[in-house]
C-alpha cells in the first residue's frame, strides 16, 4: 500500500518570532500579501481577524470606503511587522466599566 507524505513548509514568523507552519498561499494579491506569505505563520495570520474586527468596531470603519480599507491595511502591517497588536487607544473590553462604590 502506497503512502503519501507531505512536507511541512515553515517560515520564521515575524509576529511570533519562531519557526512555524507557513501559509499555503498569499492571503491576498499585492506587495503586503506577498510579504505576509513570506514572513507570517498560519498561527499568527489566524490572530488577525479578531484584531481586524476590534479595529473595525472601535473606529466604526466602513469597509466599502477606500480610506477605511487603507487604514486597516496599515494596521495589518503594524500588527505583523511593527508595534501593532495592541488594542486601540481608549478601548476597553466589553463589560469592563468601573464598578460603582
Amino acid at each position: 500500500m502506497a503512502r503519501e507524505t507531505k512536507t511541512l513548509t515553515v517560515v520564521h514568523c515575524a509576529k511570533l518570532d519562531a519557526e512555524l507552519p507557513a501559509l499555503d498561499k498569499p492571503p491576498f494579491p499585492g506587495e503586503l500579501g506577498n510579504l505576509i506569505f513570506d514572513n507570517v505563520s498560519k498561527f499568527a495570520y489566524d490572530m488577525w481577524p479578531a484584531q481586524a474586527t476590534l479595529l473595525i468596531n472601535h473606529y466604526g470603519l466602513n469597509m466599502a470606503d477606500p480610506q477605511s480599507q487603507e487604514f486597516l491595511m496599515g494596521e495589518m502591517e503594524r500588527f505583523f511587522f511593527g508595534a501593532g497588536g495592541q488594542p486601540p487607544e481608549g478601548w476597553s473590553p466589553p463589560n469592563s466599566a468601573p464598578r460603582k462604590k
